[in-house]
């Protein structure tokens, strides 16, 4: 790596999300798709200290709109392997804890300008191996290069000397130093923004990691290993190590050398890492730091004086934008009673005419889902919809190639019940009936997460009531839930949503080091 010295960059602006109403944006799309598919179904293997390593076990990663393409095979690594990767994350990060603040910055910066350059290859391995329409692909591309340059900026920033309070006869300054190797596990949903902000984030701050993607995204996140050493990061410092989760995952969670877990997932994969991390086996000298996003139950509230279109607009998005497989995704619409059944009539009308399709047309509004265990985990709620609510709309699987599952309403569900509890994770949307405003923010709150949520209302006194009292980590006022910008939005919920560590904001680096404050005695 090459030392840049004082490096200097421009304030941080977020990239533009390409919205593909150019035929040349388009096509360039469209042959960039033919050229991932040309190179697919390749093993993956396991990448170590910048060697690669097969193994006798795959997990294959299949395109869930042709779920007989393979998109690639990719190698588990054994009890071996994942010993040998934290053993030399380990050795590694003697030497990339020494590396500048400023080298390590730049790095990402280039990181980031190489993402830029072949944009449309990473849009295509989004819309082939995890479903992603061409916007959501985009904005999932454009989020892993904001990650990377915000990143870099606020390295710089913990990097500069802190104000602290001057004493006579002390030279006293504060930095912030790397923790040691981390496990970084990553989801599939945004399976290039969310696997890079977490991996940069971790080696920015000088730490090492051992990355173990999710198997539904596993090719993607490969290919971005892979980039990293193109552009010259020292082998070991990130290490490629995919798994499943009972096995490979606990054992990077459990293991001693283990410094630190940043972990993107289920509610209960994320408790179970939170149990795990707290135990403290031989041979390990420090409490295991966790940085956690579980996800939510998150719910737009449409007041009795709210913007009655653009309400629905925000529901529709937020609610089926990706299938609704996002953390932050509306699967709650908490509608005044006064405008209850023109709303839900509203809502189910746009749902049916959605159009769903292979997200490699550019005309797909909704794609599939990731993969048959969602198919089956989002129809088990359609069976709860006879006893505790009423199908508005779609509530089916679709017949044709593929994980499809028709956008779905489902009316008069009690803010109890499983539907309006549980996270559902697919194209699916409850609503329920609210009294008045004060028993609108009484049901989001009923719930055991706080992610994202949204108010719509006219009423200035409304909403800056909905600002003190909606408890959640992330809420937005006359727009839809989700579309958190880096550095704008700053991400994480509260309660069981994680803990709430605000992924692209000013905070959070600080979880990928420790502050050490140095005192000199002078004269």
């Amino acid at each position: 790596m090459t030392t840049i010295a004082p490096l200097q960059l421009a304030p941080f602006r977020n990239e533009p999300i390409r919205r593909f109403t150019a035929p040349e944006e388009i096509a360039a799309t469209v042959a960039a798709i033919g050229r991932f598919r040309a190179t697919m179904g390749k093993r993956v293997p396991v990448l170590i200290d910048g060697v690669a390593y097969d193994g006798e076990t795959t997990i294959p990663s299949f395109d869930p709109a042709h779920p007989n393409v393979l998109v690639g095979d990719v190698v588990v690594a054994d009890a071996a392997l994942v010993d040998r990767a934290l053993r030399v994350a380990t050795e590694r990060f003697v030497t990339w804890s020494r590396v500048t603040a400023q080298e390590r910055a730049a790095f990402l910066v280039s990181v980031a300008a190489s993402i830029r350059e072949h944009r449309d290859e990473w849009n295509a391995m989004l819309v082939v191996e995890v479903g992603k329409p061409y916007g959501e692909a985009d904005a999932d591309t454009a989020e892993a290069i904001d990650f990377l340059e915000y990143y870099a900026r606020e390295m710089l920033r913990l990097d500069a000397p802190a104000p602290l309070t001057p004493v006579v006869g002390e030279r006293n300054h504060l930095r912030y130093v790397p923790l040691g190797v981390g496990a970084v596990i990553p989801p599939w949903n945004f399976a290039f923004a969310i696997m890079a902000g977490m991996t940069a984030a971790a080696i920015v701050c000088g730490n090492t990691v051992v990355l173990k993607p999710s198997p539904d995204a596993a090719v993607i996140a490969a290919r971005f290993v892979d980039v990293l050493h193109e552009l010259g990061l020292p082998p070991g410092v990130v290490n490629f190590v995919p798994g499943d989760g009972p096995g490979t995952g606990e054992s990077l969670v459990t293991d001693p050398r283990t410094r630190f877990i940043s972990f993107t997932g289920s509610r209960a994969v994320g408790l179970r890492i939170n149990e795990l991390a707290a135990k403290v086996p031989p041979g390990q000298r420090w409490i295991k730091r966790v940085i956690a996003e579980l996800g939510g139950k998150d719910a737009i509230v449409v007041a009795d004086d709210a913007d009655f279109e653009a309400a629905v607009d925000g529901v529709v998005a937020a609610a089926f934008g990706f299938s609704g497989q996002k953390c932050s995704a509306c699967s709650r619409a908490i509608v005044d009673a006064s405008l209850y059944d023109r709303f839900v009539e509203a809502v189910a009308a746009r749902a049916k005419i959605l159009r769903v399709g292979d997200p490699a047309d550019v005309s797909t509004q909704m794609g599939p889902v990731i993969n048959e265990q969602s198919v089956e985990k989002i129809r088990s709620y359609f069976a709860l919809a006879a006893s505790e609510g009423r199908i508005v709309a779609g509530g089916v699987r679709l017949d044709r190639e593929g994980f499809y599952i028709a956008p779905t309403v489902i009316a008069d569900v009690a803010p109890d019940s499983r539907l309006a509890q549980e996270e559902i994770f697919g194209p699916v949307v409850v609503v329920l009936k609210a009294r008045n405003f004060d028993d609108a923010i009484a049901i989001a709150n009923g719930t055991d997460y706080g992610l994202t949520g949204s108010v719509y209302s006219r009423d200035e006194t409304r909403l800056a009531r909905a600002a003190d009292e909606v408890h959640v980590g992330n809420l937005y006022l006359n727009r839809k839930c989700t579309g958190a910008l880096v550095g704008a939005h700053p991400f994480g919920g509260f309660n069981l949503s994680g803990t709430d560590s605000k992924a692209g904001g000013p905070d959070y680096l600080l979880h990928f080091t420790q502050a050490k404050s140095v005192c000199r005695r002078v004269g």
